[in-house]
């Protein structure tokens, strides 16, 4: 069984610079037009469900609600790899990545809600509701990995965490335990460089994530999380490794959220500065992705607003049809956790 034990090796690996030019030819994925399209469709859609949730979350028509935007080349690259039978174990924040697996806009918004109806995930997709208590998905995660591996699947299961995650318990006992029994486990990293408001230089003395998978012996990769053709790249080979050899890889996808923790209170100003938010503005997921189509004629702004629009109709349509569902009561309470 090989070992991965130097830290040296994990370099930022990158495609695209903040410019939208190549810098790694050798990383970059084997895409069609039509896929290299798709991708940015998904991102634009995500950044406009973002900004609408954020606002209904401020009209008091959602519940919890934690924004995306910075986030969406890590979330869309990484989820795009995966196949239909593969298992997502999301957090709380990758809403994203569970509705284009398969989840219907307006489930995702009556689990905002708090509503029954939220965790009854539909037959045939293969996801878990998303978690709330930080990093409790990823010893899930190695149990569902084994649990494909002892099914002869040629499935995965990729599960979601932050950096704050890293530093929880859970998060070393789903390692070992992936890496000990060789499961085809992804545990995948949104480094967005705060825990809420700590950040992260002040919940580790570890220089990066990705170092920590040396601790259980599997391999730890080290991507720019803003790179939405890094991200895919290097998800797609820990993907190939999970299938073929079953081996978990722990990726540290190293990206930012423009917005709070969550639409529950936090306020960004307290703790970070402008200057360190317009750094990390001038690498924006979707600038450079849109200007590394438009140099190959893949991308004009009707495409762009095309996407936005039927962003707009579709959250339209699910948070009315949400709003016309009946509000559960106490007895469904009841029900719900109990045959008689």
């Amino acid at each position: 069984m090989e070992r991965y034990v130097g830290i040296e090796e994990f370099k930022l690996n990158q495609v695209l610079d903040r410019t939208g030019e190549v810098t790694n030819s050798h990383l970059m994925p084997d895409l069609t037009k039509e896929q290299l399209i798709t991708i940015m469709e998904r991102m634009v859609y995500i950044r406009m469900f973002d900004e609408r949730c954020v606002s209904l979350s401020k009209q008091g028509r959602l519940g919890f609600y934690a924004p995306v935007a910075g986030q969406e080349a890590s979330m869309i690259g990484s989820q795009y790899v995966l196949e239909k039978d593969d298992w997502i174990l999301p957090g709380y924040r990758d809403l994203p990545q569970i509705l284009f697996h398969g989840v219907p806009m307006s489930q995702l918004f009556l689990w905002s809600k708090g509503h029954t109806l939220g965790g009854q995930m539909p037959d045939g997709v293969n996801v878990t509701p998303p978690q709330i208590i930080i990093g409790a998905q990823i010893v899930q995660a190695a149990g569902v990995g084994l649990g494909l591996k002892k099914k002869k699947k040629e499935n995965i299961v990729v599960t979601y965490t932050g950096d704050g995650g890293s530093s929880q318990g859970d998060f070393y006992e789903g390692l070992n335990f992936a890496g000990a029994f060789k499961t085809p486990t992804i545990v995948f990293v949104q480094n967005n460089q705060y825990a809420i408001s700590t950040p992260y230089e002040k919940q580790t003395a570890a220089e990066t994530i990705a170092q920590k998978a040396v601790a259980v012996g599997i391999k730890g990769v080290r991507v720019d999380g803003m790179d939405v053709l890094a991200t895919y790249a290097v998800t797609l080979e820990a993907r190939k490794r999970a299938v073929s050899l079953n081996e978990p890889t722990l990726i540290e996808a190293v990206t930012y959220r423009y917005g709070p923790h969550s639409m529950s209170g936090d306020n960004p100003k307290l703790y970070r500065s402008e200057d360190s938010e317009s750094e990390w503005i001038e690498r924006d997921p979707l600038h450079r992705f849109r200007v590394f189509l438009q140099k190959q004629e893949l991308w004009t702004d009707d495409q762009e607003e095309q996407v936005i629009e039927k962003a707009k109709e579709d959250i339209q349509t699910a948070i009315k049809e949400v709003e016309a569902t009946k509000r559960p009561s106490i007895n469904d309470l009841v029900e719900n956790m109990f045959e008689k």
